[in-house]
């Protein structure tokens, strides 16, 4: 048996468009215009239990990578300099891990960090768990550099440790769980 005439002839309701004119996202809407959508990411250190949220403004959406921030910094000497301070915010339990990578080319050296490690906030003064947990993976030339968490009032701090007369590129990602 064929089917021949138009699909859905003689339903009720109007087509929809050929080009959508609405995008919906989890807070407002995008709208395209002269047919053209801009879709943005970026990084925000907002808690999401999911990881990932988006909004809608204009003829943009926004795509949030959420629970982390990326950082990059150079050291020219052997100080511990701050790559990352993430503020907790209100009361509750937050556990922190990521990666650190370093780079010197004049050594030439490399350095990787995975760290993780917890802080207890009263939404006044954060407080570390126990001790970070790092691995360490390094050149022998970059043997002196190193990586921390720290406490700062109600922040939870990421240093680097550089090496002296030597200039090292860092770049650092933080990602982080709460329970308040």
């Amino acid at each position: 048996m064929s089917q021949a005439g138009t699909i859905g002839g003689g339903g009720s309701g109007p087509l929809p468009p050929d080009v959508p004119t609405t995008f919906v996202t989890n807070s407002g809407n995008a709208i395209p215009a002269a047919n053209i959508l801009n879709i943005l990411a970026t990084d925000t250190t907002a808690n999401n239990d999911n990881g990932i949220n988006d909004t809608g403004a204009g003829n943009t959406v926004t795509i949030l990578l959420t629970n982390r921030a990326t950082n990059g910094i150079s050291t020219v000497d052997g100080s511990t300099q701050n790559i990352i301070t993430l503020p907790l915010g209100a009361a509750g339990t937050y556990m922190v891990y990521g990666n650190v990578q370093a780079f010197a080319s004049s050594i030439p050296g490399s350095a990787a960090y995975s760290f993780s490690g917890a802080y207890r906030s009263d939404g006044v003064t954060a407080t570390i768990l126990g001790t970070e947990y790092h691995d360490t993976f390094q050149d022998a030339s970059m043997s002196t550099t190193d990586i921390d968490l720290t406490a700062t009032g109600n922040s939870a701090v990421l240093n680097v440790n550089g090496i002296a007369a030597t200039n090292i590129s860092w770049n650092a990602l933080l990602e982080y769980r709460q329970v308040n």
